[in-house]
């Protein structure tokens, strides 16, 4: 059997790059509230600790999301999709935890809007070039 590379689009390029940008951005800023000198957590101000949590977690996710697309495979598309739930659905969280008074930083609510939409577009990008367009599950099986 003979193993040939996948020409990359440069949809597929830019897009794994944001998505592992993303990912290392996210890893370092949650690190550093999370793990690094006080300074960082004080500069963070009120921040909603489920948020910051579920974000560095994301964060690994990212970027293996990111390679995953890059190496077209279809979990970067099933990633990207659960990545775009998963972050509306603990934006919809932290709406609740608004709307109850609890505190929060203004810059967290624009953080989780652009999240939620940056990752919705990676999604729907992902599912059409890795799944929909003949990539998908059911071809790759009837091909093995």
């Amino acid at each position: 059997m003979k193993i040939t590379a996948k020409k990359r689009s440069l949809g597929i390029w830019i897009v794994s790059l944001i998505a592992i940008a993303f990912g290392l951005l996210t890893l370092k800023e949650g690190g550093l509230i999370l793990f690094g000198p006080a300074q960082y957590a004080e500069a963070a101000g009120q921040y909603v600790p489920f948020v910051l949590w579920f974000n560095f977690i994301a964060g690994f996710f990212y970027i293996l999301a990111g390679v995953c697309i890059f190496r077209q495979r279809r979990a970067g598309a099933i990633l990207s999709i659960l990545i775009a739930v998963l972050t509306v659905g603990v934006f919809g969280a932290f709406v609740v935890h608004i709307v109850l008074d609890g505190a929060y930083e203004q810059r967290t609510l624009i953080a989780m809007s652009v999240r939620s939409v940056v990752w919705i577009i990676l999604a729907v990008f992902a599912y059409g070039k890795l799944i929909s367009r003949g990539n998908g599950i059911i071809q790759e099986a009837v091909r093995e």
